[in-house]
């Protein structure tokens, strides 16, 4: 297994920090220091390091959803916040956030320590839909309502919704494939509005439901059955779409 796949399985960082971890030096394996990230290493038999803490995987993994609520940043440290999402983690578990929100937004994470599946949940080529309910500060003009469902161009790129639903005067349901940083408030901004609320609603078939603000409960069975047919459907339809292509 590569290093930064095992860091990654084991719930120390995502891969891409599980690199630069690596590249920095803060990494041994069986004493030594390793830099470089596809370095192989064997669970069973090496000893892995992190800034000079033991590392295993635990063949068990953990699933949850969780109600974020506003004013709390989507990170476990962040040394300019007063709040993180680690004062809501259960004690002995490494979990990483799935979907981050910005500090002002509110509503479903998952936090796992399962790197794939986190992995195949957040890159844009697995196309897994998030729902969000947004919330201006005026009626939104029906002309601006066609234009998001037709799609804006903002500074970063196109915002693309697949769907965009009226809830009422000031209230919209938009579906996205991926959530670059910001991008909600920007496209809203770009014709106008200030979004006053910002909540996901579901990412792939998991639904935030009846969860309050600060709730963690861990994925039934069937959520989490649900959540990687999502994940292993997208990806087949995606190898589907390139080998026509071809």
């Amino acid at each position: 297994m590569r290093l930064n796949k095992f860091l990654q399985r084991a719930g120390v960082a995502s891969r891409r920090k599980a690199d630069l971890l690596i590249m920095k030096g803060a990494v041994r394996i069986n004493g030594q220091p390793v830099t470089e990230p596809w370095h192989p290493v064997d669970p069973e038999r090496d000893r892995v390091e992190v800034e000079g803490r033991e590392v295993h995987l635990d063949p068990k993994r953990h699933y949850f959803k969780f109600y974020k609520p506003r004013g709390v940043v989507s990170t476990l440290a962040d040394p300019h916040a007063k709040r993180t999402l680690s004062e809501y983690l259960p004690s002995g578990l490494r979990l990483f956030p799935v979907g981050r929100l910005d500090k002002d937004s509110e509503g479903l994470i998952i936090l796992t320590d399962d790197g794939d599946l986190a992995f195949r949940l957040t890159h844009p080529r697995f196309q897994v839909k998030k729902r969000y309910r947004v919330e201006v500060g005026r009626p939104i003009a029906p002309r601006d309502l066609a234009r998001l469902k037709a799609g804006l161009l903002l500074d970063d790129g196109p915002f693309q919704p697949t769907c965009v639903r009226k809830v009422d005067e000031k209230r919209v349901e938009l579906t996205l494939h991926e959530g670059r940083k910001r991008e909600i408030r920007r496209a809203f901004l770009s014709l106008g509005y200030r979004v006053e609320r910002l909540v996901r609603l579901s990412i792939g078939p998991i639904e935030l439901g009846r969860l309050r603000p600060g709730e963690l409960v861990p994925l039934s069975e069937a959520e989490l059955g649900a959540l990687r047919r999502a994940t292993l459907q997208a990806q087949r339809s995606r190898a589907e779409t390139v080998s026509d292509f071809h």
